[in-house]
């Protein structure tokens, strides 16, 4: 329990730490690739097990809220995307890394970051309504993105992939559900950096599977690679920003919130939309991207904290 605790004060670090083994040893990488599918279950669930379900239901009362995150989210973003990445093409900026930033703007929030809200002290709550619905909606909008901004026409079998989604989701309420009912919740509040080390674990386990075959690539294309990392961490920073200017007039935990959920974009689903067509130069920038989601938490949370720690003074 020790051990788990202990990865749970520091959850932040050894997230930015996993995902960069990872590429510093490939054999670990391949050995973790089979665990993808169950990663991306776990840390939903264990965010689940510790959110208060009421809370989400009580945002149906709020639909304005909700409707403007998930416009911003699917719509606005992409299209800023778009915009800013224009202007690069002329100075030699690679076609299909703004194809790639534009689709990543465009697919829902990743799954795990309801579990990095929890872990750097945001509204997990806001988070969880807004990455399921937006996963939900994702295979209505993402094509219709993709045809008008990038006139790449996808085909998503949308009968399978909400039933893949309806199963990821739903196994996870299950899970979180049953574990809610065997364990009291004084058990659960009293255990957090347990539960926040076994999100991390989790997380370090799925960098290091999505990681498999990066390294390899990066020594045939270095300059591809470092550009792309480049421009993975200044568009999240960048989204990360405007979404926290959009929603600057909710509370600070919030627009924070909304920050934390345009900059960090579920790619596992742009593949399965994608369907082994896109260039590997894409597909390379999908995983690459990953670095900044697993890193800036960890550069980001003493911001987070003070900021809010500021707020909470000046009420």
């Amino acid at each position: 329990m020790r051990p788990l605790a202990f990865v749970g004060r520091h959850a932040t670090r050894f997230m930015a730490g996993g995902l960069l083994l990872g590429i510093v040893f490939p054999p670990l990488a391949a050995l973790a690739k089979p665990l993808l599918v169950p990663t991306l279950l776990i840390p939903l669930t264990l965010a689940l097990v510790r959110l208060d379900w009421r809370a989400m239901v009580a945002y149906r009362k709020r639909p304005v809220l909700v409707t403007a995150l998930l416009v911003w989210l699917l719509g606005v973003s992409p299209l800023l995307v778009w915009l800013a990445t224009g202007p690069l093409q002329p100075l030699g900026f690679p076609a299909s890394l703004r194809q790639a930033l534009v689709l990543m703007a465009a697919s829902s929030p990743i799954v795990s970051s309801v579990a990095i809200a929890l872990i750097v002290g945001l509204d997990a709550t806001l988070a969880i309504v807004a990455v399921l619905l937006a996963t939900a909606l994702v295979p209505f909008t993402l094509p219709a993105v993709a045809l008008a901004l990038l006139e790449l026409e996808l085909d998503i079998g949308l009968a399978a992939f909400m039933t893949r989604l309806g199963l990821l989701v739903g196994s996870a309420f299950v899970a979180a559900w049953a574990l809610r009912r065997w364990v009291p919740d004084s058990v659960l509040a009293a255990r957090t950096e347990l539960l926040d080390g076994l999100t991390v674990i989790n997380l370090l386990v799925f960098g290091l599977a999505i990681m498999d075959g990066v390294t390899a690539y990066a020594y045939t294309r270095p300059t591809y690679v470092a550009v792309a990392v480049l421009a993975a961490f200044a568009f999240n920073l960048l989204l990360q920003a405007a979404g926290t200017l959009a929603f600057g007039r909710l509370p600070l935990r919030a627009a924070l919130t909304a920050g934390l959920l345009s900059g960090n974009c579920n790619m596992g689903l742009v593949l399965v939309a994608l369907q082994g067509n896109a260039e590997f130069d894409v597909t390379v920038f999908f995983a690459l991207a990953q670095i900044p989601m697993y890193v800036l938490p960890a550069a980001l949370e003493p911001i987070y904290r003070r900021l809010l720690r500021r707020d909470s003074k000046s009420r």
